[in-house]
C-alpha cells in the first residue's frame, strides 16, 4: 500500500495513511481477504484521537467470479464524472494485468455499488453466503458489541441471554476482531476484545465446552509424553487407552497420535485381554475395541485417499514441462505424504539408475527445499486434516503449538482461497476450513493461557 497524505474524517487535519484502493485478486490472492477484513485504509489521527476506516474509492476484481465491482464514498461529494476520472485508472490496470485471452465482456460493465456494505455483500454472495448468513454473522456481531459495553457485574447475564448466538463462528468472529486491533495497534480494543473472549469461555456453554475439549486434550498429550519417557510398549498404550474409554475427546487424542501402534499385534493383545474378562468389564472392552477399530478405519481410509493424490501429483510433476514451475505452482497441494513419497522414489530411481526421472525428482525435491517454511506448513495442515474429529485436531495442534503464529494462519487462508478459486474440490475446502476454525479456536486459547 502507498503512503499517502488525507484529511482526517473529523477534524479534517492533515494524516499520513496507507491507501489502498485497489483489490484485485488476479495479482494478489490475498485481496478478497484484505478487504473484507476490514482493517485496510485505516486512519488514526494524532490531532483529535480519531480511529477508523478513511472513506476512499475502492476498485475489486475477481477474475474467476468475473466481478468487477466498484464503490465511491457518497460522503466524498465528488460529482459521477470525476469519479469515473479517479477510478478510471484502476479499472485500466485491471485489464492491462490479465492476459488478452482472459478479458472477458464484464470487465468493459463494472458494477457500482452505493455503499460498502453492499460491496462487501456482493462479494459474499459470489461466495454462496447467503443472506440469512450474513444476517447471523451481523448479530453475532451486534452481540459482541452489546457485551463489550456490558457491565463485569452483569456481563454473566447478558452471555446466558445471548447464548443462542454463541458458537464456534462467533469466537472465530471475535478472534479476528482481536486481530485486527492488533494490527492497527489499538492495543486498548484488543486487550478488552480479549477479556471478553475470557468472559466467554468462563461463562456460555459453548465456552465451557471448549475449555473442556483443550482440557481433557492436553491431559491425553501429557499422559502420552510420560508414557513415552518410560518407553511406550503396546501395553503401556492399551492402559492409556482403557483408561481414557470414558473421554471420547480424550480417546480420540489419543488414536490420532498413536496410530502406528495400534496395529495388528496391538488388538491381538487386546482380544486376548477381553478373553481373560467376564461380565460388565468384558463387554466394556469390546465396546472400546469397536471404536478403537473404527477410528483407525477413518484415519486409514484418508491416508489411502491421500496416497493416491500424491502419486497423481507426482505423475504430473514428472510429466511437466517446466518442472520448476509446475512444483511451485502445486506446492499448496503438497503433503507428507507426498514428501515421503518423493523421498521414495528418489531412492527407486538411484537404485535403478534411471537418470532422467532421477533429475526430474531431484529437481521437483529442489524446488521443495526452496520453500521448506511452505512444506513445514503443509505439513503441519496434512496432519490436521486427516484428524478423524475436532479432538483429534486439538491434539495435533497441541504437540505443534510453536508452529502455530500468525504466517500460518496466513498461509492457510492463502490455501483455502487457491482451492476455492479451482472450484473442483469442494470436500477439501470444507476440510481446510474446518482445519481453519480449529487453528483459530486453538491460537485463541493459547493467547488466553498466555494472558493468564
Amino acid at each position: 500500500m502507498a503512503k499517502t497524505t488525507a484529511n482526517c474524517p473529523q477534524c479534517h487535519q492533515p494524516v499520513v495513511v496507507e491507501l489502498n484502493r485497489l483489490f484485485d485478486l488476479n495479482t494478489d490472492p490475498e485481496a478478497k481477504q484484505k478487504l473484507l477484513s476490514g482493517i485496510n485504509n485505516f486512519i488514526a489521527c494524532s490531532n483529535c484521537g480519531y480511529q477508523g476506516p478513511l472513506p476512499t474509492p475502492i476498485v475489486y476484481h475477481d477474475p474467476e467470479k468475473e466481478l468487477l465491482l466498484t464503490f465511491f464514498p457518497p460522503e466524498a461529494g465528488v460529482p459521477v464524472n470525476e469519479q469515473e476520472k479517479i477510478i478510471g485508472p484502476f479499472i485500466k490496470k485491471v485489464v492491462d494485468d490479465l492476459p488478452p485471452k482472459k478479458r472477458k465482456a464484464y470487465l468493459f460493465q463494472p458494477k457500482t455499488m452505493l455503499t460498502q456494505q453492499r460491496l462487501f455483500e456482493q462479494i459474499l454472495e459470489a461466495d454462496g453466503i447467503t443472506p440469512e448468513m450474513m444476517k447471523a454473522q451481523q448479530d453475532r456481531l451486534n452481540l459482541i458489541q452489546r457485551l463489550a459495553m456490558t457491565s463485569e457485574e452483569a456481563i454473566p447475564q447478558a452471555i446466558k441471554q445471548g447464548e443462542a448466538l454463541i458458537d464456534d463462528q462467533l469466537f472465530i468472529l471475535l478472534s479476528q476482531l482481536i486481530n485486527a486491533s492488533a494490527a492497527s495497534d489499538d492495543e486498548t480494543s484488543a486487550k478488552q476484545l480479549a477479556a471478553l473472549q475470557q468472559k466467554l469461555l468462563e461463562h456460555s456453554e459453548f465456552g465451557q465446552k471448549l475449555q473442556q475439549q483443550s482440557q481433557e486434550t492436553q491431559k491425553a498429550i501429557n499422559d502420552l509424553q510420560e508414557a513415552s519417557k518410560k518407553g511406550l510398549s503396546r501395553q503401556a498404550l492399551l492402559d492409556l487407552l482403557i483408561n481414557a474409554a470414558e473421554s471420547e475427546i480424550q480417546l480420540a487424542a489419543l488414536v490420532s497420535m498413536a496410530r502406528s501402534g495400534l496395529d495388528y499385534a496391538f488388538f491381538q493383545l487386546m482380544s486376548e485381554h477381553i478373553e481373560k474378562m467376564e461380565g460388565e468389564e468384558s463387554q466394556k472392552l469390546v465396546v472400546l475395541r469397536d471404536k478403537l477399530l473404527d477410528m483407525t478405519y477413518e484415519i486409514d481410509k484418508a491416508i489411502k485417499a491421500q496416497t493416491l493424490q500424491a502419486q497423481q501429483l507426482l505423475n504430473e510433476l514428472i510429466e511437466a514441462e517446466n518442472t520448476e514451475e509446475a512444483t511451485r505452482q502445486a506446492l499448496p497441494n503438497m503433503t507428507q505424504i507426498f514428501l515421503d513419497l518423493l523421498r521414495q522414489e528418489i531412492r527407486n530411481a538411484r537404485s535403478s539408475d534411471h537418470q532422467p526421472k532421477a533429475k526430474k525428482l531431484q529437481q521437483i525435491a529442489k524446488t521443495i527445499q526452496k520453500a521448506s517454511a511452505s512444506a513445514v506448513y503443509i505439513e503441519l495442515i496434512e496432519a490436521l486434516i486427516q484428524a478423524p474429529n475436532e479432538t483429534a485436531m486439538s491434539a495435533i495442534l497441541g504437540k505443534h503449538k510453536d508452529d502455530i503464529n500468525d504466517k500460518f494462519l496466513q498461509f492457510l487462508t492463502n490455501l483455502i482461497t487457491q482451492f476455492e478459486t479451482q472450484k473442483d474440490q469442494p470436500e477439501t475446502i470444507q476440510r481446510l476450513k474446518d482445519v481453519y476454525r480449529s487453528v483459530l479456536r486453538f491460537s485463541m486459547q493459547q493467547n488466553m493461557n498466555q494472558a493468564s
